[in-house]
C-alpha cells in the first residue's frame, strides 16, 4: 500500500514538473515562430531618461559623454549589441513617440541614420554593423534656433 502511494505521488510530481516547464517554454520569446524577427524591449536604467535603450545592448562608458545642466542636455552615448539594424529601427520607431520625439527621417547607406526632434532638442541615433554586432550611438543636443534675418536698411 505505501510502495503504490510512494508511486502515484512520484508520478504526480513528474506530470506537474513537466506541465510547469512546458508552460515556461510557451510563454517564452516565441517571436521567432509567428514570423516577428523578435521585438525589443527597453532597458530599465537609462542614462536620459527619455531615450530609450534596447535591451542587451551594453554601454561604451569610455567612448560616450552626457552633461546636463539648467535643462541644457547634450550627450553623445555609444552602445554595442547583437541584435539586426532592423529591429533596432523598429525599435526606436515604436519608443521614441511613447516619449514625445518625432522621427524627421531615416537614412539608410549600409549604416542607418534616425533624426528625432523635439522642441527644443534633437536626437540622432546611428547604427552601425560591425560584423556580427551593432555600435550604437545617439547624440543629442539642443536645436539650433533659428536666426533672424537681418534688416536691410542700415542701423543707425
Amino acid at each position: 500500500m505505501k510502495l503504490a502511494k510512494l508511486f502515484f505521488l512520484s508520478i504526480t510530481f513528474c506530470i506537474l514538473t513537466t506541465a510547469l516547464i512546458g508552460c515556461a517554454s510557451l510563454s517564452g520569446n516565441n517571436d521567432a515562430k509567428s514570423g516577428n524577427p523578435g521585438v525589443l524591449e527597453p532597458q530599465s536604467i537609462l542614462k536620459f531618461s527619455d531615450i530609450p535603450v534596447p535591451v542587451g545592448f551594453k554601454n561604451l562608458p569610455a567612448q560616450s559623454y552626457a552633461f546636463e545642466s539648467s535643462g541644457v542636455r547634450v550627450g553623445v552615448l555609444k552602445y554595442q549589441g547583437k541584435n539586426t539594424p532592423d529591429q533596432v529601427v523598429y525599435f526606436y520607431k515604436e519608443q521614441m513617440a511613447m516619449y514625445n520625439w518625432s522621427l524627421v527621417n531615416i537614412v539608410e547607406y549600409g549604416q542607418r541614420l534616425l533624426n528625432f526632434e523635439r522642441e527644443n532638442e534633437s536626437c540622432i541615433i546611428n547604427l552601425e554593423p560591425k560584423g556580427s554586432t551593432i555600435i550604437m550611438t545617439i547624440s543629442l543636443g539642443p536645436k539650433s534656433q533659428a536666426v533672424s534675418k537681418r534688416s536691410k536698411a542700415p542701423v543707425k
